[in-house]
């Protein structure tokens, strides 16, 4: 499907993929100040999540967290059009990666890795760079977009980078892809209604996917931690961590509970970085109130 009223985005898309970093961090900085009034129903939700999850942060601290999340977040468009449209020329130099043999270690033994990650403002990018470091095409796992136009642009720029996406719920096209050997980013850190358990994040309730380990044992895959955060300085730091102890052999509630707790963790260092606009917490354990 082509929809040629998105050609002049798409054109201009590609201009913004291409500009020097530090132009586009000042683009975000500007057009977040000029989208504040525009962004206020996904401003509010950041807001309550920051004030569950940092309570010991006093009120002028909160705000000064939100206005960089909302920066960051603002930041995250932009970084998701230079991952779909930027020239690999564009973006080297841009990352630095820790562990990357152990990712190539672990490829080379002809299993599929699920990279196990979050939702964070600049995912896909990050994906992009190991991609390019990886001289492969990394997979990745989305929702479809419910406008028939917007999907196929969206899946033809994926297409370019990541190869064919897969879509949240097809449980059998992950595990094909797994069990051909192919790397792919997974995360399972949004509010879940089916299949969860209730474990801690930033000491909160929220509902986490349980079934992740299961996909890595069915589809005789690894799963490795997969990281990444942007500096002051434009530039990313990618990292692929050794697999949790004990996690693949844990219970269901205890291998959420392990991934929330390793998410947390990386999430506190750099926590403006974050998807804070999801509703993490809409699911509710039986009796409590609902936070939105």
């Amino acid at each position: 499907m082509r929809c040629w009223g998105l050609l002049p985005l798409v054109l201009i898309a590609r201009g913004i993929a291409r500009l020097p970093q530090p132009v586009l961090l000042r683009l975000a900085a500007a057009a977040s100040l000029l989208l504040w009034p525009l962004l206020a129903r996904r401003r509010r939700i950041a807001a309550i999540n920051l004030a569950l999850c940092f309570p010991e942060l006093p009120e002028a601290e909160l705000r000064r967290l939100l206005r960089a999340n909302q920066r960051a977040t603002v930041m995250g468009a932009l970084e998701l059009l230079r991952a779909w449209y930027a020239p690999s020329s564009s973006l080297a130099g841009l990352a630095r990666i820790e562990g990357l043999p152990r990712l190539q270690a672990a490829l080379a033994e002809g299993r599929g890795v699920l990279l196990f990650t979050g939702h964070f403002t600049h995912t896909e990018l990050a994906v992009r760079l190991l991609s390019e470091a990886l001289g492969r095409p990394v997979r990745v796992v989305i929702r479809r977009h419910n406008s028939a136009c917007l999907e196929a642009a969206f899946e033809r720029a994926r297409a370019r980078v990541f190869g064919a996406t897969l879509a949240k719920k097809d449980v059998r096209g992950l595990l094909r892809t797994l069990q051909a050997g192919e790397p792919v980013v997974y995360s399972a850190d949004q509010n879940f209604s089916y299949q969860h358990a209730f474990v801690p994040f930033f000491g909160v309730s929220a509902a986490t996917l349980t079934s992740t380990p299961e996909l890595v044992r069915r589809s005789h895959a690894q799963a490795l931690p997969f990281w990444f955060h942007r500096d002051a300085d434009g530039r990313y730091c990618l990292r692929i961590e050794a697999a949790w102890p004990g996690w693949i052999d844990a219970d269901a509630d205890q291998a959420a509970a392990i991934y929330m707790r390793e998410l947390e963790s990386v999430v506190r260092e750099h926590p403006e970085q974050y998807l804070w606009v999801h509703r993490r917490f809409k699911t509710r354990p039986p009796g409590s109130p609902a936070v939105y």
